[in-house]
């Protein structure tokens, strides 16, 4: 790895760790395109970043859970088909070539980051009167078993097969199908990320694809990052941490699509 790679890499670590724990998300999938358009090669940079997500993903979720924003119940529910998935997906890249896979992380993350945006809006007086109120009776009733085990099942599946540990469609797909707070939805897109990143590293280092070098560098920067934006999020209101994370997703899912061309 050369100087400028080992820089870029820790440039990286800093900027997506602290946007992983502001948006509970592994930070893989974001560092994936950005580390290949320093050079690194498609699938090193896809699974060089996992190993990094484990403990820089736990740390942020502790802040979560200190704060009571992580649903214990999703991931008793979800975890054990989602690290059976996990481990299909990442097996499955064995025999698909990392260049359409980071292209396709690139568009889901400029879906999901356009969706939030689309579907914010100012609420009225009498909305955000009654919101509160009404949110926690209600958000759950779309938790049910099925819809949980399909979500984490999915991203799972996804997840391995892009070498990343899932956050970026779990805090996203918890709000839009299970109904969840962001904070919870956040917290509780970090604990899983943290387990489904084990399975994925394991088998990604079984396929010869991880540079540890590269993995360190990030991490060096990543960890630390981590536990600054979760810090961060916790202190921030939702509707402003909702349009901030759609804009992040959107700004950097287009950014990275414009230069790939």
């Amino acid at each position: 790895m050369t100087t400028s790679v080992f820089v870029g890499a820790v440039l990286i670590g800093v900027g997506v760790g602290f946007l992983s724990g502001a948006f509970g998300k592994g930070g893989s999938a974001i560092a994936t395109p950005m580390l290949h358009l320093l050079g690194v090669p498609a699938i090193a940079a896809i699974a060089s970043p996992l190993p990094a997500t484990i403990p820089s993903s736990w740390l942020a979720s502790r802040s979560y859970a200190r704060a009571n924003s992580v649903d214990y119940r999703v991931v008793r529910v979800g975890l054990p088909l989602g690290l059976v998935a996990t481990v299909a997906g990442a097996v499955l890249t064995r025999w698909i070539p990392g260049q359409p896979l980071v292209l396709f992380t690139d568009v889901v993350i400029l879906a999901f980051g356009m969706r939030l945006l689309l579907s914010q809006r100012a609420p009225t007086p009498d909305e955000a009167s009654n919101a509160v109120r009404a949110h926690d009776a209600a958000a759950y009733t779309r938790a049910t078993t099925a819809r949980i085990i399909a979500v984490v099942a999915v991203v799972g599946f996804v997840s391995g097969l892009l070498g990343n540990s899932g956050g970026f469609l779990l805090a996203p797909l918890f709000v839009a199908v299970l109904g969840m707070p962001i904070h919870r939805a956040f917290g509780t897109s970090l604990v899983l990320a943290t387990c489904l990143a084990v399975p994925g590293t394991l088998v990604h280092w079984w396929l010869g694809h991880i540079d540890w070098s590269l993995t360190f560098a990030f991490g060096l920067a990543a960890v630390p990052a981590a536990f600054a934006g979760a810090q961060l999020a916790l202190r921030t209101n939702v509707r402003s941490l909702t349009v901030a994370y759609g804009v992040a997703l959107s700004t950097l899912g287009g950014g990275l699509l414009a230069l790939s061309h």
